[in-house]
């Protein structure tokens, strides 16, 4: 056996190869506790998760949570049911609103498939809101318009009918004028008719006389 003065190798140098083997070995002893440690930590909180909690019926004891209940039982058999009933049909007269205020003239023919949207689970309703937005260009061509006045107008818009009566108004009294006029000639002519045959009558009394 050689020793390491015959072979040329120092002490240093045997240290220096030595030292990656440590390292190596301390990185697995590293390894190994991280893997243990993660073991345990995954261990315990499977454990926190299964084990049984104490149970808690409710935050409120008492008359308070009866009260509770009540406020909500009468919330979800009533109050809820009928705000989504007036939500659905709001929502379903949407595209006879829109046509009526757009003035269209199938305001009709949509409320109508509006009605019929119903029985049918609501499928109907996209055509109707997409026929109160349309132009009835059809109609145009045939009428030249595509607005109408709405059959029920409302109270604070001055419409054809609310204005008709100060239009008619000065011809109501020239006719009424007018018909005083003739009445006033009717009894000129009268007084006048009745003077020509006193008249008449007058020169035919001394004629029959002479006679």
């Amino acid at each position: 056996m050689r020793s390491p003065k015959m072979s040329g190798e120092t002490a240093s140098d045997a240290e220096r190869r030595r030292w990656p083997v440590i390292v190596e070995q301390m990185g697995r002893s590293m390894r190994y506790r991280r893997a243990i440690l993660l073991a345990v930590a995954s261990s315990s909180a499977l454990i926190a998760a299964v084990a049984p909690l104490p149970a808690q019926a409710s935050l409120f004891s008492g008359e308070t949570a009866d009260a509770i209940a009540n406020v909500i039982s009468w919330i979800a058999l009533f109050i809820a049911p009928t705000a989504l009933i007036v939500a659905f049909w709001l929502l379903h007269i949407m595209p006879e609103k829109i046509a009526e205020k757009r003035r269209h003239p199938q305001a009709k023919a949509i409320q109508a498939l509006c009605i019929m949207s119903l029985f049918f689970g609501g499928l109907l309703w996209p055509f109707a809101f997409l026929w109160a937005y349309s132009k009835p260009v059809l109609y145009k061509l045939a009428y030249g318009t595509d607005e109408v006045e709405p059959e029920h107008p409302a109270d604070d818009s001055l419409t054809v009918t609310d204005a008709a009566p100060p239009a008619t108004a000065p011809v109501a009294l020239a006719t009424n004028a007018s018909a005083i006029d003739t009445a006033a000639e009717m009894q000129r002519l009268r007084l006048r008719l009745q003077a020509l045959e006193s008249q008449l009558a007058s020169q035919r009394g001394p004629v029959g006389g002479d006679a």
